[in-house]
């Protein structure tokens, strides 16, 4: 909306304006730009401002979270100019692969990041924006400096073939770790979902696709943008080891038939010494050593982070560019887990003409990990009763005297880890002055990464010194050729693309280890003086070869189709399936542009949309052709040179095919109630067969398995978004936005095979893949407490170890008859809630997000079993534990005298124990991210500043959870959930200050 009195209007005359929102409230910050120039200005809290100017000028409004707007100067010189929310226009523009499309023509499942929900939140990483913020993006944690959590959308489509989600830059792949990326350059975050919307990247896109956009410069006034922030971090969990006093007790509980007295054992036994017990290094003369060392203390401290972010951009109708630089240091909670990126950008673009352009999008990234950390597992199980040091102050490499080494031999190292990333996509993007709509556009993009990684250490091969150096060099092209050609004649609107590319991948690495040497004051920088030495190299190469046609038709302005066919060859394929074609086809009904809809007031906007088509996946290279090592073989003769002989070590199979997910997509998106409630629910039923998949094949072949296409996998879930405008008041503004998605995945058929002849498939227990069952299914025996004082265990058991249901009433424990389905790794549903408040130049936002598992969802494996070795007990445990004990009949957590945890299989026979765990829910709602930001903008009147703000925030401020350890979310060295076993990292509460300011 435009208005103002109409008068007497000369060049050069001073413009005064107002802007705001559709409410009619003051929008402050925003940028006013006259367009081809480097004139600007930015409103006050009141949405004020003034501009010098000319009649006929065009003003370019433009405020971050609304559209931006042109007017022309007339003959007014007052002004009041109307923007409209993004969240509430479906004309917002989205990238979606090989171009962009405004919402309300999308067929396919899109969604968008909205990256002001944890803007002003301390993410080193990219990935940890994403948590929760889109429906069917899944996202996990990192708990380690810098690092990159895992990231999924929409479930499991395989068993074991590329299970990644495809990261897109600027539309190149990117294959650069996520760590590498500045978030502050980041300008857009878009997610493709479904069969329709990945279909444009072929197998590539079988796990979901994320296009990240980076920042670019616009014409108009120079804008420089400077921003910092601090922050510091300690666990969410005060999950720490037991000291002296705790320990001594722990043990004396341990040894209850000992130190208690018989029949209950719960009254103490005089003649009881805990000295008796503990291992022969914790004691002298019989007597316990007086320490009471803090190893946890010793090997953590508070974490912080540090950013500075400074970027220049601008530019003319000809060139327009942004340069940017960013500092990023991390110091993580255990000691020695730092990561440090210097990045760099430069994105330029020039047209020298009116209908040709040529660009370079570029970025270096610089990462510092130096330092090797204590082991914190490690550090969680030694006894406080030992130190780490002698009394010269030296470490002890060995303080128990076994092969257990001191978890701080691992901190004191020479220890150097770089990784350098450099990235450019060169492009030209020509609208061919011949014809109007036809466009073609050529990408070269460029991935280069060297990592490097230089160690050194005293205490490494048995104490006789270890040094090594990693060198590793990648690099791949893309290379895309893009023809489109767009025309709008009457009611029809038609959209074509046509593409051609390739893509090369190639890496090369060695390795040197020597080991045995004198001194290491050299460190990693002459291995020749190692008694010891062996290296290893490598090389390979892979290539990709595509073509992919798309097809977009309109008509009306309501009626929609997009279809699209790739082809997708790849090199790891042996001949006679190295193609396979990935068709697609979604439609779209624009339900409120029909005439019956006119008179339903409360509708603003509603859309139907659905797609179906076929994806893929491809098998890693070189597992369909046969794979020869080569090793020393024969010695010929006394002092003779060994031979060199060749072994075939994989079969290969020429008939490999690639996976095939066929998947349905429903959607509908929605705008109502005078655009205060809109949103979007899709519902999706993907099928993959000819799954990738290593089977066993008999031995008399010579090898054990091979690669091959079995079996079939459902997947299918519901996902819905929606968002609410509680309040739009002239000074207050609250808008809520609830996200909700569900997943589940069955195992149709795996091989066929009916071994025992019952008429059904046989599952694969050894596998864990079961028919009709998910694929994370848990198998394994039922727990019914833990046997006390009195009770008459089963044979093979004991008094205070787990009692688990015999099954078949046979009066014994077995895998084959006692096993049963206990419930699913995966959740039952996820779900975010996010509210933003603004009051004139105060803005809050809060953010909550939530995991539950529902009837038996969401389970992970939570098992300190207690094993105690009679008068050598060495391990710690976390305070936490809630040990079994005769005194503790309630605990949770058995005690095991024998040094298993579970009866012998069989019971008199092997010694080995039967392998079970017990279980958790994970279930958690978490109070993820907090925010609370002001604008001085107006309040500084000597410095004309565009915006100036400054925020505090938390992030992962309380959790709600039965998970007992470290944080449901968080885990271990093998990606497994991590409880009270603490092998890996504690996740991260954080507190943060800083300051943003564009001029």
């Amino acid at each position: 909306m435009l208005s103002g009195p109409i008068s007497a209007f000369a060049q050069g005359t001073t413009v005064h304006g107002r802007v705001t929102s559709d409410s009619g409230s003051a929008i402050a910050g925003a940028t006013v730009s006259i367009k081809g120039t480097n004139t600007g200005t930015s409103t006050n809290e009141k949405g004020e401002f003034t501009i010098a100017a000319t009649k006929g000028a065009v003003l370019v409004i433009s405020n971050i979270g609304f559209k931006a707007k042109e007017v022309t100067v007339g003959n007014s010189d007052q002004l009041t100019v109307q923007l409209t929310a993004v969240t509430q226009s479906f004309d917002e523009v989205v990238v979606v692969g090989y171009g962009t499309r405004r919402k309300k023509d999308l067929t396919g499942s899109v969604a968008s990041v909205n990256l002001e929900t944890m803007a002003n939140s301390p993410n080193t990483n990219v990935g940890q924006y994403l948590q929760g913020t889109v429906p069917g993006l899944n996202v996990g944690l990192s708990t380690y400096a810098g690092g990159t959590p895992p990231i999924s959308v929409r479930g499991q489509n395989t068993l074991s073939g590329n299970q990644n989600v495809l990261i897109i830059v600027d539309g190149i792949q990117y294959t650069g770790s996520l760590s590498s990326i500045n978030p502050d350059d980041i300008s857009s975050i878009d997610v493709l979902k479904d069969a329709s919307s990945t279909a444009v990247y072929g197998a590539q896109a079988a796990n979901g696709v994320l296009l990240i956009t980076t920042r670019k410069g616009r014409a108009g006034k120079t804008r420089i943008s400077f921003s910092s922030s601090y922050a510091s971090q300690k666990p969410t969990s005060d999950l720490r080891p037991m000291n002296r006093e705790e320990y001594l007790k722990n043990i004396t509980e341990a040894t209850w038939n000992k130190a208690y007295l018989a029949p209950d054992y719960t009254t103490p036994d005089p003649s009881f010494n805990v000295a008796d017990w503990v291992d022969a290094t914790m004691k002298v003369n019989g007597q316990l050593l007086p320490y009471d060392y803090n190893w946890y203390d010793a090997a953590t401290n508070t974490g912080n982070i540090i950013e500075n972010n400074l970027s220049i951009s601008g530019g003319s109708d000809k060139v327009t560019y942004l340069l940017s630089g960013g500092l990023t240091n991390q110091k993580g909670f255990v000691i020695n887990d730092i990561f440090k990126r210097k990045s760099i950008r430069a994105n330029i673009e020039v047209k020298p003409l009116t209908w040709w352009k040529v660009g370079i999008i570029s970025s270096g990234s610089f990462v510092n990990q130096d330092g090797a950390e204590p082991s914190l597992n490690s550090i969680m199980r030694w006894s406080p009763l030992q130190e780490p040091y002698d009394s010269a102050g030296k470490l002890i490499p060995f303080p128990t005297k076994t092969l257990e080494p001191n978890p701080f031999s691992t901190y004191y190292v020479d220890d150097k880890e770089r990784h350098n990333y450099l990235f450019a996509n060169v492009y030209t993007d020509i609208d061919f002055p011949f014809l109007k709509g036809l466009n073609y556009r050529m990408n070269f993009g460029n991935n280069y990464t060297v990592d490097q990684h230089f160690f050194s250490s005293i205490y490494g091969a048995n104490s006789t010194g270890e040094a090594s150096k990693y060198n590793r060099e990648y690099y791949d092209y893309t290379f895309d050729n893009i023809l489109t050609y767009s025309k709008t004649f009457g009611k029809h609107d038609i959209s074509a693309t046509l593409l051609y590319g390739a893509i090369e991948r190639r890496a090369d690495s060695t390795y040197a280890r020597a080991t045995g040497f004198d001194r290491l004051n050299l460190s990693y920088n002459n291995l020749s003086l190692g008694t010891v030495f062996n290296d290893t190299t490598g090389q390979w190469t892979e290539r990709l070869n595509y073509q992919m046609a798309r097809f977009n038709y309109k008509f009306n302005d309501k009626y929609l189709l997009t279809a699209t066919i790739r082809r997708d060859g790849f090199s790891g394929f042996a001949a006679n399936n190295k193609y396979a074609y990935f068709p697609t086809a979604a439609l779209g009904w624009i339900i409120s542009s029909e005439d019956f809809m006119k008179d339903i007031s409360f509708v603003n906007y509603l859309k139907l949309r659905a797609g179906y088509g076929l994806s893929g996946n491809q098998t890693p290279r070189y597992t369909s052709i046969a794979r020869v090592n080569v090793n020393p073989s024969y010695v010929f003769g006394d002092g003779g040179n060994p031979a060199i002989g060749q072994q075939v070590v994989a079969l290969g199979n020429p008939d490999l095919k690639w996976e095939k997910t066929r998947g349905l997509n429903f959607g509908i998106d929605f705008n109502l109630i005078n655009n205060r409630l809109y949103g979007n629910i899709d519902a999706y039923f993907n099928s993959t067969k000819d799954l990738l998949y290593s089977i066993a094949i008999p031995d008399i072949t010579g090898f054990s398995i091979i690669q091959t296409n079995v079996g079939e996998l459902r997947n299918n879930g519901i996902e819905a978004s929606i968002s609410y405008k509680i309040l739009d008041q002239q000074n207050f503004h609250w808008t809520a936005t609830a996200n909700v998605w569900a997943n589940r995945n069955k195992i149709v058929t795996i091989t066929g095979t009916d071994a025992d002849h019952d008429g059904k498939e046989d599952d694969l227990p050894a596998s864990g893949l079961f028919i009709n069952k998910s694929r994370n299914a848990i198998y394994d025996y039922q727990p019914n407490g833990i046997y006390q004082v009195g009770e008459t265990p089963i044979p093979g058991f004991i008094t205070g170890t787990e009692r688990l249901v015999d099954q078949n009433k046979d009066n014994d424990i077995t895998p084959d008859k006692d096993r049963v389905f206990l419930g699913r790794r995966e959740p039952a549903y996820q779900l975010s809630l996010y509210n933003q408040f603004s009051w004139k130049a105060l803005s809050v936002s809060i953010f909550f997000n939530s995991i539950q598992g529902g009837k038996d969802g969401f389970l992970g494996p939570n098992s300190p079993f207690y094993f105690r070795d009679d008068n050598a007990i060495r391990n710690n445990y976390p305070v936490q534990t809630d040990f079994w004990s005769p005194a503790n009949p309630s605990g949770k957590y058995p005690r095991n005298i024998s040094g298993t945890h579970a009866k012998v299989e069989p019971a008199a026979a092997t010694g080995n124990p039967t392998v079970h765990q017990i279980w958790q829910k994970r279930n958690f709602i978490r109070l993820q991210d907090v925010s609370v930001s002001y604008n001085l903008t107006s309040l500084i009147k000597t410095i004309k500043f565009q915006s100036l703000s400054v925020f505090v925030s938390g992030k992962n401020l309380k959790t709600w959870t039965n998970w007992e350890g470290w944080d449901p979310e968080a885990l271990d060295l093998n990606n497994q959930p991590m409880g009270l076993i603490t092998n890996g990292r504690p996740v991260m509460k954080s507190f943060s200050v800083g300051v943003n300011i564009t001029y």
